[in-house]
């Protein structure tokens, strides 16, 4: 699953608070609160391994029916009035806007000797784009991502240079959507060619050596108006040749008996060899990936296979001197590093040039990449960034020298290039791009912000506790430095938890506003991520998902007994399938925290696979249609597992309207089934952010807006005293 960590939201949120009847798996309605409209509810159950499950709220799936919408919008005013009733919530908007206000820089990427890079000031919505060559050159804009035209919330999710730097294409996605146009501008003129690459999602195009025409993937055309709620099938590659229409873009591979397989192209270095990545579902999304070849200079020649069977993750990591260079977990499931020779493809003509270590190396994430003939590959020590240098035929080259633990991310290139571009952060401070000579080994900063805090005003340190079964889980901990953390503090704990995926320190400008009032803020690097390879994620998907819960509620445990928090001080947050980490332990036991705020999550665990990327996770989670699979789905099922009559804690449920990824009905769903059943007094509040995906808001005044309404939430249900600018002050800020 490809999912973004970051929270964000539009000023003009749809903020919903509502109360529904019972949950899907009761059969007679509870008592109704009166002062909430009711949801639309039906009378729909299914049968899943002979067991007949409810599902009352089947209405929501349909968002844009008038029932779905006028339920929607009636309840937005009455949790906007409850939101605008929180003291901290005015003082964290003008806190959260100073400390998003510095100037951040992306890592540059490269073409012809032009360097691209992009850059915002900390005042505007969206980064533009600068180019300068040489590096020490004035910049000058390439594109200014603001000024397009705002009618449907355009957002710019990615660029690529042609390899003479004289265009740019760039995708557009409409309201965070996944669904991504590819614009094609000149460079030197300024203007955007007639060339549009549409229906596209998570895969950038790659231009063709000859700079004439581009390679993309695309899916086929959804159905009007249901954009949202299509499921992702028969995607294709192909050629579209610069200056021609669409219709007569060349479908160059595709697999149509297998409707649910998607296809990411790349590109040698000596652009002879199309490199296609297969996966069932989104590539990536099950660290299984087939991978063909298509000889382009031989005009007639079809894709063969270089790897079939979906046997292990094989990511194309880059070529060199004629052979490529893949990541894999074949025989390795911490990961290890082969070349191939594409004119002597055979396994047993593949050779191994880094092998596996003790450290896994990351999956999905430009892990290992070749530059200046070299490979770089970044590998995970105890959740953190590590990176090493190899040469083409394995010599380790010894280590690059990081500025600390932490988070890197970069390391792109070209083959032949002297230097490469990374960035590094953690917790405490935002990314810092650096410089990387090869000749001299050693790093310069290239940007370091300048910010409206002091980084060392506060701390990081690295635990480690006990899950039940005895497994050693690390835990990071983060808080403002004179904080006495063994003191039952308001702790904010966090997590994922799936898809290999690990879940580094990362810099979140919001955290520090919560550190600044006193706070204390938890990642626990719980299995199913990566942080220890593929070993460490399979011992928790399928039917051993609930590990990934039971490791999360023992961290919990852990941080309670060893009084760094007490329940009514401990929050819980997660965002996509870590939001289905919320919701699952918040269902699960209700009583151990003090507040949560699920995002996005995937919630409804028996329809998942239905809508959008879902039928692609199925990897990690199952299949509601297998009996066995069936049974462990149902009993963490979030929506399905919501008692009447429980007392459940404040909990804000947040999701996007143009969230095509994980369909909103997740959340609307989920929501219902809470404010039926809760016993107790705290609120149930659904954030609906408008105008926004999966990455939940794109924009700088969204996330500054729908940090304020979750921060402001947490705040108010863990009883924080003082107010934002109480807290700058007694943090030093500059």
């Amino acid at each position: 699953m490809t999912h973004c960590g970051r929270f964000a939201a539009p000023a003009t949120a749809l903020v919903v608070l509502l109360t529904a009847c019972a949950p899907p798996a009761v059969t007679a309605p509870a008592a109704a609160r009166t002062d909430y409209p009711l949801p639309p509810r039906g009378d729909t159950v299914d049968e899943y391994a002979g067991v007949r499950v409810a599902d009352p709220y089947r209405p929501l799936e349909d968002l844009d029916a008038p029932a779905t919408r006028a339920w929607l919008s009636a309840e937005a005013r009455l949790t906007q009035a409850y939101l605008e009733g929180i003291p901290q919530r005015a003082q964290l908007v003008e806190r959260l806007a100073q400390l998003y206000r510095f100037e951040r820089t992306g890592v540059p990427f490269t073409a012809n000797g032009r360097y691209f890079y992009t850059d915002n000031s900390g005042e505007q919505d969206q980064s533009v784009l600068l180019s300068a060559a040489p590096l020490e050159a004035p910049p000058t804009l390439a594109l200014d991502p603001n000024v397009l035209p705002q009618e449907n919330h355009p957002v710019v999710v990615g660029y690529v240079a042609s390899h003479d730097a004289r265009l740019l294409a760039y995708g557009v996605s409409q309201a965070g959507s996944d669904w991504t146009d590819w614009h094609i501008r000149d460079l030197t003129t300024g203007a955007d060619r007639p060339d549009v690459l549409r229906y596209s999602k998570y895969y950038k195009p790659v231009f063709a050596a000859d700079d004439r025409g581009l390679y993309y993937s695309a899916f086929a055309a959804p159905t009007p108006g249901a954009e949202l709620s299509s499921a992702d099938l028969n995607d294709a590659v192909y050629y579209h040749r610069l200056g021609s229409g669409a219709q007569e873009d060349r479908r160059l591979f595709a697999a149509p008996e297998h409707p649910d397989w998607q296809f990411e192209p790349h590109l040698s270095s000596d652009g002879r060899w199309l490199i296609i990545s297969a996966g069932e579902g989104e590539v990536g999304d099950k660290g299984l990936e087939d991978v063909y070849l298509l000889d382009l200079t031989a005009p007639q020649a079809a894709p063969r296979a270089l790897v079939s069977g979906f046997r292990a993750a094989f990511e194309f990591a880059g070529s060199d001197e004629g052979r490529l260079y893949f990541l894999t977990t074949l025989q390795a499931a911490n990961g290890r590093v082969i070349a191939v020779d594409p004119q002597r493809p055979q396994e047993r003509d593949w050779r191994g040039i880094v092998p596996e270590g003790r450290d896994a190396i990351e999956l999905g994430a430009n892990s290992v990449t070749v530059v200046a003939h070299r490979l770089l590959v970044h590998s995970i020590h105890d959740a953190h960034s590590q990176v090493r240098l190899y040469g083409l035929d394995g010599h380790d080259d010894g280590a690059l020298a990081l500025p600390g633990l932490g988070s890197a991310a970069g390391f792109t290139g070209h083959a032949q290039d002297p230097e490469t571009f990374y960035s590094f952060a953690d917790v405490t401070r935002p990314p810092t791009v650096y410089r990387y000579d090869f000749a001299s080994r050693q790093s310069q900063v290239f940007r370091r912000p300048q910010l409206t805090y002091n980084p060392e005003d506060f701390a990081e340190e690295q635990l480690f506790y006990s899950a039940r079964d005895g497994t050693r889980v690390p835990l990071l901990l983060a808080y403002r430095k004179g904080t006495q953390l063994k003191a039952r503090n308001p702790l904010l704990l966090t997590g994922y938890g799936g898809f290999g995926i690990s879940y580094l320190p990362r810099f979140d400008p919001s955290v520090i506003a919560w550190m600044e009032h006193g706070g204390v803020y938890a990642i626990a690097n719980i299995r199913g991520g990566g942080e220890y390879g593929e070993g460490w994620h399979r011992q928790a998907i399928g039917t051993h998902k609930q590990v990934v819960f039971n490791d999360f509620i023992d961290a919990a445990e852990w941080l309670i007994a060893e009084h760094y928090t007490e329940t009514p001080r401990l929050a819980i947050i997660g965002r996509s399938n870590g939001g289905l980490l919320v919701g699952a332990c918040l269902t699960q036991r209700p009583e151990l925290f003090g507040a949560a705020v699920p995002a996005v999550g995937v919630l409804d665990m028996l329809r998942f696979n239905r809508f959008g990327q879902g039928a692609g996770w199925e990897g990690d989670y199952g299949s509601p249609q297998e009996p066995q699979q069936f049974q462990a789905l149902y009993a963490y099922s979030p929506v399905h597992n919501v008692r009447p009559g429980t007392r459940y804690p404040p909990t804000l449920i947040v999701t996007g309207d143009h969230d095509t990824r994980v369909m909103p009905m997740h959340s609307f769903k989920f929501t219902a089934a809470l404010q039926a059943a809760q016993a107790g007094p705290a609120p149930i509040l659904l954030l609906l952010d408008t105008a926004s995906g999966h990455a939940g808001g794109e924009t700088l005044s969204q996330a500054i807006a729908q940090r304020a309404d979750i921060y402001a939430f947490l705040m108010k249900s863990l009883g924080f005293p003082g107010s934002a600018a109480q807290a700058a002050v007694h943090a030093g800020s500059r």
